[in-house]
């Protein structure tokens, strides 16, 4: 066999078997540097196949740098090949994250009278309605919603059985919202309180960007999960997305220059704290329509792995278009396909869609026929 056809099928095995390695971790679902171990492995198989060749140097050079692409286009082409499996639909736990207009007094009557008749339609369960946010020493301003009892009273007539939840958060950086201040996390709870008393079902919180493992998150919902539960109330709250293999995060904030991923473990820990975790599963750069559908069917299947069963999982459907990683890979039909050929049996998994005031006509049936009937 030529060389030349002998370093194509070392290329072409190099990458089918990162594939390999990508599915065995998504159907085994173990968290593990072992993962992050055999691509490493992948990619020095190539470059030794290829020096035992004997070739020129300059083809040694380019093995060397061709590994980790290699590597890359095996877990592209595992992303697109997923599209091929079974799907599920929808399961009844979905929920539609509300902007802030609904409790500052800009929306009507007519415009509740159209929401009603939107969430009938689309069978959400939970509602996420913006009412921060969040002043940076995490109290709450009640100026901000003079609306929002009126808006859950009339929900709540409307659509018995939906849940309003107050959806609260702010940016958490230097000179912003501090989670490792103890005052502040109090403050955070005491928030939730509030708008539990303005009838809220529940407390939505959303805090970014929030780096792996941080313990100060996780301090914030366990103090949180005592008040909603004293209160027969739901606690929930918005994720990071989870790394395809240990490690990915670190990669994930150089390049974006803040968190982007969370490892399946943290994600569990979260978990285990609330009674509804949903992970933002956008904003994630990738080009290809089918490719964002196996990165949602991955998303799906790891969040579900290391969530408790008595915990609702609910996946991000991108229903905006614009957004520093936002790419026009990234639809609701996409979203939702991904989410159905991720499902296992015996779990059910919701949809959340963000965000009402920017989803299009267009998303609307893409949601509806691909995820609802």
């Amino acid at each position: 066999m030529p060389k030349s056809l002998r370093v194509a099928v070392f290329a072409l095995a190099t990458v089918v078997l990162t594939g390999v390695v990508f599915e065995v971790r998504v159907l085994l679902g173990f968290d593990s540097v072992l993962w992050v171990a055999l691509l490493v492995a992948l990619a020095v198989f190539w470059v030794v196949a290829v020096v035992k060749l004997r070739v020129h140097r300059a083809v040694i050079a380019l093995a060397v740098v061709l590994a980790p692409v290699l590597v890359v286009t095996g877990g592209g082409g595992w992303l697109l090949a997923q599209n091929l499996a079974s799907a599920e639909r929808a399961s009844g736990t979905d929920a539609l994250w509300m902007g802030h207009a609904w409790v500052d007094g800009r929306r009507t009557q007519s415009d509740v009278d159209a929401l009603v008749a939107r969430v009938r339609e689309a069978k959400f369960r939970d509602l996420y309605v913006h009412s921060g946010p969040l002043s940076d020493d995490g109290s709450l301003d009640p100026a901000l919603r003079p609306s929002a009892r009126w808006l859950v009273d009339t929900l709540h007539k409307a659509l018995p059985g939906v849940r309003v939840q107050a959806w609260l958060g702010n940016v958490v950086d230097e000179g912003r919202l501090n989670l490792a201040d103890p005052a502040s996390r109090t403050r955070i709870v005491d928030s939730g309180r509030q708008v539990l008393d303005d009838g809220f079902d529940g407390v939505h919180y959303n805090f970014e960007p929030v780096p792996e493992g941080n313990r100060d998150l996780l301090e914030v919902l366990t103090t949180a999960r005592e008040m909603t539960r004293s209160r027969a109330k739901v606690l929930s709250v918005s994720a990071n997305q989870i790394e395809p293999v240990r490690g990915t995060n670190f990669v994930g904030q150089t390049l974006r220059g803040k968190p982007h991923w969370w490892s399946a473990t943290y994600i569990g820990e979260v978990a285990r704290r609330v009674d509804q975790i949903a992970v933002m599963s956008y904003d994630s750069g990738i080009p290809v329509e089918s490719a964002y559908t196996g990165y949602l069917r991955m998303q799906t299947r790891l969040a579900l792995q290391v969530v408790p069963p008595e915990v609702d999982v609910l996946i991000g459907v991108p229903a905006y278009h614009d957004g520093p990683m936002h790419t026009l890979a990234e639809t609701v039909a996409a979203a939702v396909k991904g989410i159905r050929l991720g499902v296992t049996p015996g779990r059910r998994v919701g949809a959340a869609v963000y965000v009402d005031f920017a989803a299009t006509p267009e998303d609307w049936a893409q949601y509806l026929s691909g995820w609802v009937r």
